[in-house]
């Protein structure tokens, strides 16, 4: 049980003014270093005044209930009862706005709780959205009429290496899939280049060989509507050169 939880009923009890004896000292010590319960007991207090009219409601928790009779049993009977004007229906009657304010508390932290529940929901929903239409992308790039589909074969023989482009761009969408590929040497990197048709090459995403020769490029950012001359893939330094092919040629396709 956490401080808050075990000062819970207690804070209620204080808001109403029904706290004595060690509870109270105990309370009041905690509230000096606990700035979450001061806060808490602000915001009681806060709904006991729309509460304070109030003449009926649920019943309070036991604990409470019994501590508050406990309370109530303590006072004196007789002429000095009636000259203080202490009434059981209005003793009653807090019991009764205490049940309707402990009710009042525990819907406000369940109702944080399923804000936050919703919240994360929120979240995977609008991750899942975006994993969907990115599967969509690529479906589309390679089963369109009109996607353009260039083999890529070795620069150099023996004509090994090869690798198909798959490229929509009017979808902004390429799929780039190589077989057979060299191992990468130290600080290497594959490098894959849109070549337009009019305008300077166009970085298209690094990779790397897995152990097979096999490697894939999907979906890299390309800008809008770019028609494409050729695709080539060089082999640059291991960050890539991103502004124009510096290192060798190792394959390359046209339309």
């Amino acid at each position: 049980m956490t401080a808050h939880e075990q000062f819970g009923e207690d804070l209620a009890l204080h808001a109403l003014g029904a706290l004595e004896g060690e509870a109270r000292t105990a309370l009041e010590k905690h509230l000096e270093g606990c700035s979450g319960c001061r806060e808490e007991l602000a915001q009681l207090r806060g709904d006991m005044a729309l509460l304070g009219t109030a003449t009926a409601g649920p019943k309070p928790p036991q604990r409470a209930r019994q501590r508050l009779l406990e309370a109530i049993a303590k006072e004196p009977r007789g002429a000095a009862t009636k000259a203080r004007g202490f009434s059981w229906w209005a003793a009653f009657g807090w019991a009764a706005v205490l049940g309707m304010f402990l009710v009042v508390v525990q819907l406000r932290r369940e109702n944080a709780a399923v804000r936050d529940a919703m919240t994360a929901l929120g979240d995977l929903v609008k991750t899942q959205a975006v994993q969907l239409s990115n599967a969509r992308r690529v479906v589309e790039s390679l089963t369109a009429d009109d996607s353009q589909k260039v083999t890529l074969v070795a620069a150099k023989t023996p004509a090994l290496p090869q690798g198909k482009a798959f490229y929509l761009r009017n979808k902004n969408s390429l799929v780039f899939v190589a077989s057979n590929l060299p191992p990468l040497a130290p600080q290497k990197i594959y490098e894959l280049w849109l070549i337009p048709i009019d305008g300077a090459p166009i970085a298209a995403g690094l990779f790397k060989p897995d152990a097979h020769g096999s490697a894939t490029v999907v979906n890299p950012p390309l800008p809008p509507g770019v028609e494409a001359k050729t695709f080539v893939v060089t082999l640059e330094s291991e960050h890539g050169s991103h502004d124009a092919p510096h290192g060798a040629a190792v394959m390359a396709g046209g339309a």
